[in-house]
């Protein structure tokens, strides 16, 4: 999928040799960046270079760079597992989204980066959770997935077990994507 997305924003024109190169090198900067924060507390340091990237390069590239990043960075990490196809997908689709934001100038770019970067974080965590949740909990609690409930009742399920588990972690990623844009995007804009 990350091939065929590359290849085709390269044969439309919307990449060429210098962005394709520029994808690899912020894929390995995104890959020593993961290692550095490791995640603790929700402090993470790639996405806020996603987004960034997004809006500069476009959503195709955003897309690209966040699953190419996930990817080598777990072979660094020995993150390889049954999650890491969703946590590609979730890290492309916050690149993807921030290169669909729409257009603004100033100050105003860096607080709807700063937002995006808050709720990306959210969203990428609940996805992240729900990619697993239906089978992380033994049948029978209160917050396990219920196929015999209907889709409310395990909505609710699923919100209180994300409060109850990773909450933190989400509102640390948001604070960290909200702190970075709001402190090094307009040079980073600039030098993108």
């Amino acid at each position: 999928l990350v091939l065929a997305i590359v290849l085709s924003e390269f044969s439309s024109g919307r990449m060429d040799a210098k962005s394709l190169a520029l994808l690899g090198v912020l894929t390995s900067v995104g890959t020593v960046l993961r290692p550095l924060s490791a995640g603790t507390a929700g402090f993470e340091l790639i996405f806020f270079l996603l987004i960034l990237a997004g809006r500069v390069f476009g959503p195709g590239f955003g897309f690209a760079l966040g699953a190419i990043t996930l990817f080598t960075s777990a072979l660094i990490t020995s993150g390889v597992g049954p999650w890491l196809p969703f946590q590609m997908l979730s890290a492309g689709f916050v690149g993807l989204f921030g290169g669909l934001l729409p257009r603004a100038g100033g100050r105003a770019e860096l607080v709807l980066l700063a937002g995006y970067g808050m709720v990306s974080a959210f969203a990428y965590g609940w996805v992240m959770d729900f990619s697993f949740w239906p089978f992380a909990i033994a049948d029978g609690t209160q917050l396990s997935f219920d196929p015999s409930l209907g889709p409310l009742a395990n909505l609710h399920r699923f919100v209180i077990f994300n409060l109850a588990t990773s909450m933190g972690w989400n509102l640390g990623r948001a604070l960290t994507n909200a702190a970075l844009i709001l402190l090094l995007g307009t040079p980073l804009l600039h030098l993108l």
